[in-house]
């Protein structure tokens, strides 16, 4: 009886454009502090190491974040943490960019990782009620404003750095953000808190089995297993692609850099046309070409014979890459017996583990093996998600329906 209602809904609703701008928002400010960072390590007299120490404080901060914000938003919703998250990333940049000491840094950096990852829980879990309520799918631009918003705040950092210094920058990405939450606030939906019923799967001893199936408890946590491998090679590629290039390939310098130039900007526009691709052919199918894809990509790049060929492997591996995270997301926030905001927060607390600490890792191993053996390594890690990818379904609308 309700068909009819949900055909009509436009394309772009307000709902779906503020949660839109929070993505954005995000990215630009995330995007924003990378230009930052070799003036931040200069004015502070920090070395590679400590800087990586620092960046660290970053990471930890957004993992820290996650599961406490996923438990409010299990009880209160997802409105109120994205406004109230959003409202706290406009004081982020300056705080960072005044950091008096080391210490003072390193507390601001945390500060700034824990906000800006319990938004990305917050928000997230919103973009999953937006779905729900106009019966199409949307995370995968939600995603791509993400990307856009990170490209945006890199480059008009720099060119505001550049032309002006870090403090005027730091006051004018944090004004662009203000007015990103200001045009979203009266916009963003207001998702009550759903009750459901206690998942004693997540209990092993308290539950029965039915044969042949997962449990809720294991199926979010094997969801949350797929984000962590899916993510791990754009970890790989953003922080060791460029160094691939030059010292196994022979590229130059300019050539070098466009390893996670190409794999962004092919990601970002895939993310665009994910959702119309996942509406047209199902979020299963979606995410198994996708996995295929990605695993052509990176295995082309391993095996690449110059650093042309490798960018191009890269460029494939971010199209495919690009909607198998949005479309996990989908899946999680729509699993049946479990509460939104804590699937939401396990699944992005393991995702952006592979992101952040997976590279270190990388870099250990690549030591030894080089790292045209880690880019062929990796399509056999994605071929675990390709045998698991049937659990994708909960991303479909008629899937959810049939839950509700």
């Amino acid at each position: 009886m309700f068909a009819p209602i949900v055909a009509t809904r436009p394309f772009l609703t307000p709902q779906r454009l503020a949660v839109s701008l929070m993505f954005l928002a995000n990215g630009f400010l995330v995007g924003s502090w990378a230009p930052k960072i070799p003036e931040f390590a200069m004015r502070l007299d920090l070395d590679e190491s400590d800087l990586g120490l620092m960046i660290m404080c970053f990471g930890i901060g957004s993992l820290c974040a996650m599961p406490l914000v996923g438990a409010v938003i299990s009880k209160s919703g997802s409105r109120t943490p994205v406004l109230a998250l959003a409202t706290l990333t406009i004081a982020c940049l300056p705080l960072v960019t005044i950091a008096p000491s080391v210490w003072t840094a390193a507390v601001a950096l945390f500060f700034f990782g824990a906000i800006i990852g319990g938004m990305d829980v917050a928000m997230n879990a919103n973009a999953v009620e937006v779905e729900k309520r106009h019966d199409r799918a949307i995370m995968s631009s939600c995603h791509g404003f993400w990307s856009l918003g990170g490209v945006a705040g890199a480059a008009l950092g720099g060119l505001l750095i550049a032309l002006f210094g870090v403090h005027v920058h730091a006051l004018a990405a944090s004004v662009l953000a203000a007015l990103a939450v200001a045009v979203a606030w009266p916009r963003l939906l207001s998702d009550p808190p759903h009750v459901h019923p206690v998942d004693t799967s997540l209990d092993p001893s308290s539950a029965p089995r039915r044969p042949g199936l997962l449990s809720v408890g294991a199926t979010v946590w094997l969801t949350g297993i797929i984000c962590l491998i899916m993510m791990t090679p754009e970890g790989a590629i953003l922080d060791w692609g460029a160094l691939y290039l030059r010292q196994e390939l022979g590229a130059s310098p300019a050539l070098s850099g466009l390893a996670f130039g190409a794999f962004s900007a092919a990601m970002a526009l895939m993310r665009f046309l994910g959702d119309l691709v996942r509406d047209r052919f199902g979020a299963v199918r979606t995410f198994r070409i996708s996995a295929i894809l990605a695993m052509i990509g990176l295995g082309a790049a391993g095996l690449a014979p110059s650093a042309e060929w490798a960018v191009a492997g890269f460029a494939i591996a971010g199209l495919g890459l690009a909607n198998t995270v949005p479309i996990a997301f989908s899946a999680a926030g729509n699993l049946p017996g479990l509460p939104q905001g804590l699937a939401i927060s396990i699944v992005t607390f393991m995702g952006y583990s592979g992101i952040l600490f997976a590279p270190s890792v990388i870099g250990f191993i690549a030591e030894h093996t080089g790292f045209a053996l880690i880019y062929l390594m990796l399509p056999v890690f994605v071929a675990v998600p390709l045998v698991f990818s049937g659990m994708m379904r909960h991303a479909d609308r008629q899937e959810a329906r049939n839950h509700a």
